[in-house]
């Protein structure tokens, strides 16, 4: 019999859910608790910006403890998929860019669409970087 794949075993999905409800949790406390403002949806952005950082920091110092199984796998389930998949909000990135093309704002639109995936990109990549410096600083300390 061939194994079942990850993504259809019940305690994954359980993993995902509840980091997700969480990361969901999250991500409303924060549009809660901070001020909205006026042109540009920037608690929108600097949620997602930090998002695809702190998720760019997760996915690479788990590849570099090793191969995606057992905790390594729970781990990027629950914080990764579920936790930061819930925090961050690519749907409002595309709701609130579709708001700003309906009140005549295109250039702003385009700007902020175009802006939070290039940006979000190399918060993802400084994410990869910080953990590989954190990877290598650890291994140099263990060598001591």
């Amino acid at each position: 019999m061939t194994p079942r794949p990850a993504h259809f075993t019940w305690r994954y999905l359980g993993l995902v859910f509840v980091g997700g409800t969480a990361g969901t949790a999250l991500r409303e406390g924060l549009g809660l608790l901070l001020p909205a403002g006026t042109g540009l949806p920037l608690i929108t952005l600097g949620i997602n910006l930090v998002g695809a950082l702190l998720l760019g920091l997760l996915l690479e110092a788990l590849v570099r403890r090793g191969a995606d199984a057992a905790g390594r796998r729970r781990l990027r389930l629950l914080l990764g998929t579920g936790l930061l998949g819930g925090f961050t909000t690519y749907s409002a990135l595309a709701s609130d860019s579709a708001l700003l093309l309906q009140g005549g704002e295109i250039q702003r639109a385009v700007a902020y669409a175009l802006g939070t995936v290039l940006l979000g990109g190399l918060a993802t990549w400084l994410g990869v970087v910080l953990a590989a410096a954190l990877h290598r600083e650890s291994a140099r300390g263990q060598n001591r």
